[in-house]
């Protein structure tokens, strides 16, 4: 008789949970999402009220953007020369004291003082929204170190390697749980309690989280692998890197791509007036649709993880996502909307989830700061761009054919990479090496 195999461990979806410097990290992580979404909803709406232009909406996310965009590739070379740590607690310190900024001025008597004495302003004059901007252009320098930082830290808290799937899905399902509540919070605390307490709340939370983030202890920089590079080579290796490796490739340009045509966003205001002919309460409603089905589906790959033919459900998402989009494009029915939405965030999370999993598996540890610097730089500018090709496109062709157009093209994509990309069709999760 041969020997009994013995059973397979059974999965245990708190494993990550269960290491206190990631329990931490992840604690750090929520606060400080639920604090920047607070931040970015109050901030937009401060700025819409002052100057009524939806153009000065525009700016808020290109003021983050571009100096975000602008330094990732060298932000990429410092995480991958320093100890991550060094870089994540100062950058938190700086977004923290851009917090304390905005709720400093919004305090009614250096409001009086920026508005040269006129105590009958509620708020901002629009003579004094520059330091706003400006606020907002230092917070995008420091979340463009952060990111890169926080994404290549996180694996060094983890003991085991077989523990990434799961640590990877604990962090994108709290930061969708911070993406669903912070806007919420922020809408209550402005519209019940006034701008300088929801500014207060804010400024606690990222204090909060900057305690959470200096508790972890720090580790040191994984071993550099062969000749260490000059600066422009090492920037530049992060690039080479993804464009080497056709799995992270194909799974970043899915995601990019699928952000770029697809999304709806941008165009929901439109939607909810024009076409679902509801109200402003009906607004926030399909805005939330997505992040609730993004963490649902998140929750649920926590339990049940992608494994077997991972490739193949990757561009199944997708795909999915497009018929979605179109089938919002044509809904007129408002929860029929929102259901499709809802799906859109199913789908999406599926994207978000195998992408981070895959550039964590296969990426060197000595190199990802430099090859999340390049993610980043994907998928922000194709958030920005994505809005912008919206907007243009709703112009050209109108509102629904251009969501259609994107939801086509989604579609379109997906069909070509599952032809030309047969390492990502055929993938396993858990079959990369690193």
């Amino acid at each position: 008789m041969s020997p009994s195999v013995p059973p397979a461990a059974p999965h245990d979806p708190y494993a990550a949970l269960r290491i206190p410097d990631f329990r931490r990290l992840i604690t750090a992580r929520i606060l400080f999402t639920i604090a920047t979404q607070i931040q970015g909803v109050v901030v937009s709406w401060q700025i819409f009220q002052l100057t009524k232009d939806p153009l000065a909406l525009g700016l808020v996310g290109l003021a983050e953007a571009i100096p975000s965009i602008g330094v990732s590739l060298y932000a990429g070379h410092v995480v991958d020369s320093v100890r991550r740590k060094r870089i994540i607690v100062p950058a938190v310190a700086v977004l923290f004291l851009c917090a304390v900024t905005l709720f400093w001025l919004s305090h009614p008597a250096q409001a009086s003082v920026l508005n040269h004495g006129r105590l009958h302003l509620t708020a901002f004059d629009a003579t004094v929204v520059w330091p706003l901007y400006l606020v907002i252009f230092v917070s995008g320098i420091a979340r463009g170190f952060l990111g890169p930082a926080v994404f290549s830290f996180m694996p060094q808290l983890l003991p085991d390697r077989g523990l990434l799937a799961n640590a990877v899905t604990w962090n994108s399902t709290t930061w969708q749980a911070g993406a669903v509540l912070g806007p919420a919070i922020g809408g209550l605390l402005f519209a019940h309690l006034g701008i300088e307490f929801a500014y207060g709340v804010d400024t606690v939370m990222e204090g909060l989280a900057l305690l959470f983030f200096i508790s972890i202890g720090s580790r040191e920089l994984p071993v550099i692998e062969g000749v260490r590079l000059r600066l422009s080579e090492s920037i530049m290796s992060g690039i080479k890197f993804i464009f080497s490796n056709q799995i992270v490739l194909s799974a970043l340009s899915l995601d990019m791509f699928a952000v770029l045509f697809g999304g709806a966003v941008a165009l929901l205001p439109i939607f909810a007036s024009e076409i679902l002919k509801a109200g402003p309460d009906a607004l926030g409603y399909l805005r939330a649709a997505p992040s609730v089905g993004s963490v649902l589906m998140a929750v649920w790959l926590t339990f049940s993880p992608l494994k077997k033919n991972a490739g193949r459900k990757l561009l199944w998402a997708v795909g999915g996502f497009g018929l979605a989009t179109i089938g919002f494009a044509l809904s007129k029915n408002l929860y029929l909307s929102l259901f499709l939405l809802f799906l859109t965030g199913v789908f999406d999370s599926v994207s978000v989830i195998v992408r981070s999993t895959l550039i964590h598996t296969y990426t060197p540890e000595y190199m990802k700061g430099r090859v999340s610097a390049v993610n980043n730089i994907f998928i922000g500018s194709s958030n920005e761009i994505g809005s912008f090709e919206s907007g243009a496109a709703a112009k050209l062709m109108g509102t629904v054919p251009s969501v259609i157009f994107g939801g086509m093209m989604t579609m379109l994509v997906v069909g070509v990479t599952a032809w030309r990309a047969d390492k990502l069709r055929n993938l396993e999760m858990g079959a990369g090496k690193k």
